[in-house]
């Protein structure tokens, strides 16, 4: 697969040729402007690559309707898209036949129950727009309890915990886990510590994959992941 965007001559990616087994998670690291959040936003159709294809089950995601495509990627993004309504409104936006049950469900397996039921009205609790009386870890627990909701077996993670402080990160985290269990998972990460569980990493340089390989594979055959690593050490 290869794509440009519109306003420049250069490739976001490069050439590049990939295979994700189902039901692992794949990791893609690198330094910004490496081509990972392209990869991403090119599985739910957002963009079209001008060469290649990309195939799910072997089908051409270009040969299937986008709604059916996207019935079955979930996102989240550090960047959460809220609605100046209530929290339950907000996560049933997945899935708009849910049961309250459901609904609770879903938002106890993203830690996101524990400051819903504290809040006056609960669940249904005005947010404001864009979620602004929610922290940051708030918004991303309504962000994943929404994607647990939608139940779909792809799962595209994009910088998920890039801007919350350390306790917020580490329940974000662990609702993530729960989240991606027995998913296909796409991550970006900037934090490296978040991904050493990933099943494959790929490495990402000028819009081309590097090398790949999990942790301890890609610290003693990458010098890309190696120096990536240790800044973050620092």
């Amino acid at each position: 697969v290869s794509f440009r965007y519109d306003s420049t001559n250069e490739k976001a990616i490069n050439n590049i040729s990939i295979d994700i087994p189902g039901n692992t998670m794949a990791a893609f690291v690198g330094h910004s402007g490496a081509g990972k959040s392209t990869i991403i936003n090119l599985l739910p159709r957002f963009y079209d690559p001008q060469e290649g294809s990309i195939e799910i089950d072997g089908q051409n995601i270009k040969h299937v309707s986008l709604k059916t495509l996207r019935r079955n990627l979930s996102m989240v993004s550090q960047d959460v898209i809220l609605f100046d309504d209530t929290i339950k409104n907000n996560i049933l936006y997945a899935k708009n036949d849910a049961t309250e049950d459901d609904i609770k469900k879903a938002c106890k397996f993203a830690a996101a129950d524990e400051f819903i039921e504290k809040l006056p009205n609960g669940y249904n609790t005005i947010i404001g727009e864009n979620g602004i009386r929610l922290s940051g870890g708030q918004k991303q627990r309504i962000s994943i309890a929404r994607a647990i909701l939608k139940e779909s077996p792809i799962i595209l993670l994009d910088e998920a915990t890039s801007s919350l402080d350390a306790d917020s990160e580490e329940i974000v985290q662990n609702a993530i886990v729960n989240l991606t269990q027995n998913k296909t998972t796409l991550v970006i990460a900037h934090r490296l510590s978040t991904i050493h569980n990933a099943d494959k990493i790929f490495v990402m340089k000028n819009g081309e994959v590097v090398n790949s390989g999990n942790h301890d594979f890609l610290i003693s055959n990458c010098e890309e992941y190696k120096s990536l690593y240790k800044k973050q050490l620092k």
